[in-house]
């Protein structure tokens, strides 16, 4: 990652139009996500909503990534490479991660979607997507990094639920990944006291699993999943600070 970036309200502005083209593609990738469903249909349709967006697909900026969405199951975290042999299945939770570079700015988004009825894998991925709601409350002038960790960190621990301590959110705009980090725990270090301002555009990335929050790598290189096999879940969200209050450009 390179250093903070503030970002002018015309960047803003930019940043916020790419923002909505991207809710968008999201919305209609969450409700194409269905059991029996591979994760390359969900690639090829991002692929093609995103370019009649008039945008290019984010992670195809990262080197030696060729895909325009990270998609994982179950104790899949981050990272995972769409492919044809991924067919999703009842009970199966599955993460799309997706971000769009328009206009010389980047915007960044996650979901999360269960395809079951097991209330306690429905109460899972709600209890983190409240805790990325809780982070996102914090993003405001005067605010901290710090705060922001603090609120994820109490839902996540008041249900039981442990965040990825390897992983973190983070600042968002001309580069995909910029300063600051946003750990999903309060890591209680001297870049935790960074204060929000106007011009901070931040992706506030909750990573979350019911095991211990440990990672190890599959073979392909990419895919992290939990150490443990324990199912995981995740949510982002890219929110921009700007004179007139925080707005979540990507929702």
């Amino acid at each position: 990652m390179n250093k903070i970036t503030i970002k002018t309200e015309e960047e803003m502005e930019i940043m916020a139009e790419g923002g909505a083209k991207l809710a968008r593609v999201k919305k209609a990738l969450g409700a194409a996500v269905k059991p029996g469903v591979s994760a390359w249909d969900i690639e090829e349709l991002a692929s093609r909503l995103i370019e009649e967006e008039g945008a290019y697909p984010s992670f195809k900026k990262v080197p030696n990534y060729k895909w325009a969405t990270c998609i994982n199951v179950n104790d899949g975290v981050v990272h995972g490479i769409p492919r044809k042999t991924v067919i999703f299945k009842e009970e199966d939770i599955v993460s799309v991660d997706v971000g769009i570079y328009y206009k010389g700015f980047h915007t960044d988004t996650a979901l999360s979607v269960y395809l079951g009825k097991d209330p306690i894998k429905k109460k899972f991925l709600e209890v983190g997507r409240q805790s990325d709601l809780a982070g996102i409350k914090e993003v405001k002038k005067g605010k901290t990094i710090g705060d922001i960790s603090r609120a994820i960190e109490k839902v996540l621990f008041a249900n039981n639920v442990k965040p990825v301590w390897s992983l973190t959110g983070h600042g968002v705009g001309r580069q995909l990944h910029e300063m600051p980090y946003i750990p999903c725990y309060d890591a209680a270090d001297k870049a935790s006291e960074l204060v929000i301002g106007v011009g901070f555009v931040l992706a506030v990335e909750v990573m979350f699993t019911l095991g211990d929050g440990e990672l190890k790598e599959d073979n392909d290189g990419w895919t992290l999943r939990t150490k443990d096999g324990k199912i995981a879940g995740l949510w982002e969200e890219t929110v921009a600070v700007t004179a007139n209050g925080p707005i979540i450009i990507t929702n």
